[in-house]
């Protein structure tokens, strides 16, 4: 099955570019991944392409029409929901990505200059997105973070499946470090265990390592999960790392 994914933009082919290289590419060609760049501007009516208007009350900046989006929407009848990537909008995480990649298929709605008018929010887009607290110049980086995230979720996008499920996020942790080779750098060495070839020894210590790297860089992942299993204070001990005693891990 093809996953469709619809954006929309002012800029089709700065999304076009990215979604036709890397992982992205290769999904497309295998027929796993529908990523379709519709221009905004088609759907103007006047001699510049106007997509943009100044808002009513006065005020910095200027404002998406209406007219020229909800056209462009209606004219290609993309998959729904369609969201709109926006400050506003609930924050996208893992979570999200999982749950837009159990669909056939979305649609995005990149904002650009000031925002978008107000009836293009709540009569038009179906969701709000944020990809975090900060501000873009508009949306297309957004819409680019959210295809990859969902698209590197899709069954036989990945070579090596594992992959996705093993990543920072997936399973409420951050990734464990990572070596390859040489096997020393500049008298800096790789851990015993990873060379030693004892499969349960190494998955013991990743796991350990993932819950320490947590602790130590997020620890607000830890508290929304409910904090350490005793399992978790066992295995960071057996390895000599600390395990917390206060309630908060």
């Amino acid at each position: 099955m093809t996953m469709r994914i619809d954006v929309f933009t002012i800029f089709p082919e700065m999304v076009g570019d990215y979604a036709g290289r890397s992982i992205l590419g290769r999904a497309s060609d295998a027929g796993l991944l529908e990523v379709n760049a519709r221009d905004l501007r088609a759907a103007a009516t006047d001699t510049h392409r106007t997509v943009d208007d100044s808002p009513f009350g006065g005020g910095a900046g200027m404002v998406l029409m209406p007219e020229p989006v909800f056209e462009a929407v209606e004219a290609v009848e993309p998959p729904r929901p369609l969201i709109l990537l926006d400050p506003s909008g609930r924050r996208f995480d893992q979570g999200v990505a999982e749950e837009l990649a159990s669909r056939d298929g979305f649609s995005l709605l990149c904002g650009r200059y000031e925002g978008v008018d107000e009836r293009i929010r709540s009569e038009l887009c179906d969701d709000e997105l944020s990809i975090g607290d900060l501000v873009l110049a508009g949306g297309e980086l957004a819409a680019l973070v959210v295809v990859e995230t969902v698209a590197r979720l899709l069954p036989g996008v990945l070579g090596n499946e594992a992959s996705a499920a093993e990543e920072s996020f997936s399973s409420g942790l951050l990734e464990y470090p990572q070596y390859t080779r040489p096997a020393d750098f500049r008298g800096s060495g790789v851990p015993e265990v990873l060379r030693s070839g004892d499969h349960g020894r190494v998955d013991r210590w990743r796991r350990a390592m993932a819950i320490h790297r947590t602790l130590e860089r997020r620890p607000d992942m830890i508290r929304r999960r409910g904090g350490l299993t005793g399992e978790e204070r066992s295995l960071l001990e057996s390895h000599g790392l600390p395990a917390p005693t206060t309630d908060d891990a």
